[in-house]
């Protein structure tokens, strides 16, 4: 069952009124035009996602992937064509450096246009996603020779890029790999077998880039004796045709609960002579290279929380819509289930979630945009903070928040949801790797709680505390909201700093830390929500005499942030509550 239409009115609303991306354009320098552009960038992407990238996710769930005995991996049925189409229209290069072929797009919009390939089809969306990520480590820490030679076909995406770390006693503790690198002249050769690697083998890209973590010999031990290497599939001469094939290549595909069309794979390096690597940026400092790209990469798997919710949500508003069952309360014959209060509560709570959870990520990732600036330092700084400060919470809330709005969505299917036909459970499924992917969800708590708030004293959470307190005191909400509504989102947010406050008091006993860790990211998660859905709706009032949004789009928005306040915002108290109770 096929039901997802790009929601570009309340992309485009986000990006406009919430985001004001051309006051974002104009303060960071970026290219203003793409405010004029904004409507048929949006409209265009909708297009390729609905045409030809949503057709083939249900039959590439089913059809998989194959590998033969070389190690050639071979994509489902039209993944190859989809993807031509994606580098044929510069898809793959809005964000990136007009220096390397890029569009110089802001990283916020070129986020808003990912959403779609995610929604779309999961298991495709992550071959460009992780290409992006290995742009910005090559972007941010390799040679200008590596930049000269790589950039541009990983930008336009005729090559694709992958991310390089667990080993199969190497996970989280990143630290205790073993895959080794030996200087050999001008290059490195490499040697050892990563796990997990998202598409480190396909026939979509006519070439991969790999970027493998290795320690050096008589390196430091530890995650201090870690370096970071380019090593791509097909070597590349000097004129940056393709060469010979590098000592690398796939031993298996790992069989999954989802995502079935995206080949996950095992990898071996230097099985003979040794794969060719390059070095990127200084020995010994591959983690600290690595994760510029992994941050980033977190603030995207949080978005394809986003996608997976607006996914859910749109298949199960089309069901209720259409399955008749019952007499509702007020009617006379049987009807649509969507005339039932309880599936009127589900559908409600999916699409507040939903909007909830794009317009926290949109936030958190305009900070991308305006930390990458020219601004003043002392601003950069606190775009520094705020980016850091939200980036555990958008991983974290919205992909954990994606499996309530998945699950409920079956729940609306009611039977029918359980059975593959209609198609949710593949969401279910696809939905389930992303409190997994780019670090658990426990360790972007500790992440939140550890470095962001201990880390610096609380310097950043105080911050947005005082913004979101200042913002409570706007006399116009209550032009939108009731006094109640009001009064219980500004308990929220003292509730929030009396937590904050906890956690530094607490700051030694790591093991308690550890505990409530989750907790806070949840707390915080709701409620900064809470807040950019109230901002959200202070634009939309604002908007109703200005903007191309329509007037009932505006309405409904305000009535959406109303159920997000009155019955999503109030779960952050259990969360609080058992802080308290941990710490008493």
């Amino acid at each position: 069952m096929s039901n997802y239409t790009a929601p570009v009115e309340d992309m485009g609303f986000v990006l406009k009124e919430v985001v004001e991306i051309e006051k974002l354009c104009n303060e960071t320098g970026l290219d203003s035009s793409t405010v004029e552009i904004l409507d048929t960038v949006l409209e265009a992407a909708g297009k390729l996602a609905k045409e030809e990238i949503e057709p083939i996710n249900k039959p590439g769930d089913s059809e998989g992937l194959t590998i033969d005995g070389s190690g050639k991996v071979s994509t489902a049925a039209g993944f190859k064509e989809a993807y031509q189409h994606f580098v044929e229209g510069g898809w793959g290069s809005l964000q990136f450096s007009p220096n390397y072929g890029g569009q110089g797009v802001p990283f916020v919009v070129a986020a808003s246009v990912q959403e779609m390939w995610h929604s779309a089809n999961m298991s495709w969306g992550l071959c460009p996603l992780l290409t992006q990520g290995a742009v910005e480590a090559i972007t941010l820490n390799a040679s200008e020779e590596l930049k000269q030679r790589y950039l541009p076909k990983l930008i336009s995406g005729e090559w694709s890029g992958t991310m390089n770390l667990t080993e199969g006693d190497a996970g989280t503790d990143v630290g205790s790999l073993k895959t080794r690198a030996t200087p050999n002249g001008e290059h490195y050769l490499i040697r050892g077998q990563k796990i997990y690697i998202t598409w480190g083998e396909h026939d979509m890209a006519e070439n991969i880039v790999h970027l493998v973590l290795a320690r050096l010999p008589d390196a430091p031990a530890g995650i201090k004796g870690i370096s970071l290497f380019l090593v791509p599939k097909i070597l590349v001469n000097n004129d940056g045709t393709l060469g010979e094939s590098n000592d690398l290549k796939a031993l298996s595909i790992e069989h999954k609960i989802g995502i079935h069309a995206c080949p996950t794979c095992v990898m071996s390096y230097g099985e003979e002579s040794g794969a060719i690597g390059y070095l990127v940026g200084e020995e010994n400092r591959g983690i600290q290279c690595m994760f510029t790209m992994m941050n980033n990469a977190r603030l995207t798997v949080g978005l394809q929380g986003v996608s997976v919710s607006e996914r859910a949500y749109q298949q199960a508003l089309s069901f209720c819509n259409e399955r008749v069952q019952g007499v509702a309360p007020g009617f006379k014959e049987p009807g649509p289930i969507i005339r039932h209060p309880d599936v009127q509560r589900m559908l409600s709570n999916m699409k507040s979630i939903t909007q909830a959870s794009r317009v926290l990520t949109y936030a958190a990732c305009a900070e991308v945009d305006y930390s990458l600036s020219s601004l003043p330092l002392e601003n950069i700084e606190k775009h520094e903070r705020r980016l850091g400060l939200l980036t555990p919470i958008v991983k974290g809330w919205c992909t954990e928040t994606a499996q309530e709005v998945a699950s409920v969505s079956l729940q609306c299917h009611g039977g029918m949801g359980y059975v593959e036909e209609t198609g949710i459970a593949q969401i279910l499924r696809d939905a389930r790797i992303l409190p997994i992917y780019e670090g658990t969800n426990g360790i972007q708590a500790m992440d939140l709680v550890g470095r962001k708030i201990i880390g610096d004293s609380g310097l950043g959470a105080k911050e947005l505390i005082t913004e979101m307190q200042e913002f409570a005191k706007n006399p116009a909400l209550l032009e939108m909201i009731s006094s109640s509504q009001l009064g219980r989102f500004s308990s929220s947010i003292n509730d929030l700093e009396s937590t904050i406050s906890i956690i530094l008091k607490h700051s030694d006993n790591k093991e308690l830390v550890g505990k409530v860790a989750f907790d806070m990211l949840m707390m915080a998660g709701t409620i900064t929500a809470s807040w950019q859905m109230l901002l959200s709706a202070e634009r939309a009032s604002n908007a109703f005499n200005n903007s191309a949004s329509s007037a009932d789009f505006l309405e409904e928005k305000v009535q959406t942030v109303k159920h997000f306040i009155d019955f999503i915002l109030p779960r952050y108290l259990s969360n609080f509550t058992t802080i308290v109770a941990s710490t008493e």
